[in-house]
């Protein structure tokens, strides 16, 4: 915990920094959700087609889907949600020519999570 997830599209790959964008978002986590750092997992997930309304080209999409253990209120989770917006601003280049479509999530693992750690 916690679980992040970044789905992007492929033409932002040469305009996000996406391991400083990581590494902010982690802190940003233990920050505002009391998270413990190590625990900060993300993973990048690039995706080639988006389609928009009618339209699929002139756009670009990036969603953040953040999943933590229950117990954070509902401002908590509000502030991580504004706080991952303002980050994407700073880590995503200029895009040249196309729509940029950024939203953010931030829900409760179900009752059912575990995990375990190896070394």
């Amino acid at each position: 915990m916690p679980q992040i997830t970044v789905d992007y599209s492929d033409r932002l790959v040469d305009v996000f920094d996406r391991p400083g964008f990581a590494k902010a978002l982690h802190d940003a986590t233990v920050e505002i959700a009391a998270a413990r750092p190590q625990a900060c997992k993300t993973r990048f997930r690039r995706t080639e087609d988006v389609t928009v309304g009618p339209d699929t080209g002139g756009h670009a999409h990036v969603h953040v889907g953040l999943a933590l253990l229950p117990g954070r209120s509902d401002d908590t989770k509000a502030r991580l949600t504004e706080r991952t917006l303002e980050l994407l601003r700073e880590h995503i280049g200029t895009v040249g020519g196309l729509t940029l479509h950024a939203s953010a999530e931030v829900r409760e693992l179900d009752a059912s999570y575990r995990k375990f750690e190896t070394a």
